[in-house]
């Protein structure tokens, strides 16, 4: 259902943040956003490990109350070995469609000392917004670093924090 049409009904505004974290390894390609960003080392996981489409993923449940990715596409199954994490923001993001809802907004942050983000910051949110099925506008990627603080200042590894905002139906 489209916002205006889910505003005009009194949809209920529900909000869901999520957070997650990979270690940086060698070997592996660095997948954020659902884009492929140059780097030396690539996240470790059990699928490709993109902390910016995983957190977005848990907010997005979190905000529908549908527990959190790995309650979905668990990591103890072999299906998801190696898998493309735009295949968990689809089936998030179709979800709440199939609930009646639409998602207002996306706020993601990077947290990492290197790959600078800014450069890649566009075709991140273009990729996310069209797996989302929002509007580019609607979209925001952004980066900050620790400040050389701890396992990401160290470049150990990178993490991700997200923001979304869902209108969902009242439940009858």
């Amino acid at each position: 259902m489209d916002i205006k049409t889910l505003l005009a009904s009194g949809a209920l505004p529900r909000v869901g943040t999520g957070y997650d974290v990979h270690v940086l390894a060698e070997g592996r390609k660095l997948m954020l956003c659902g884009i492929e960003v140059p780097h030396e080392r690539g996240l470790a996981g059990h699928s490709d490990a993109d902390v910016a489409l995983h957190a977005l993923c848990d907010a997005i449940y979190g905000a529908m109350a549908e527990g959190d990715i790995g309650r979905h596409f668990p990591p103890s199954e072999a299906t998801w070995k190696d898998a493309d994490s735009a295949r968990f923001l689809r089936h998030a993001a179709g979800l709440v469609a199939e609930k009646g809802g639409a998602i207002a907004n996306i706020d993601i942050t990077i947290i990492c000392e290197r790959p600078k983000i800014t450069p890649h910051a566009l075709a991140m949110r273009t990729r996310v917004a069209g797996l989302a099925g929002v509007p580019l506008d609607r979209v925001s990627v952004k980066a900050t670093t620790s400040e050389r603080l701890g396992f990401t200042g160290r470049g150990e590894g990178i993490a991700a924090q997200a923001a979304v905002l869902l209108l969902m139906p009242f439940a009858a």
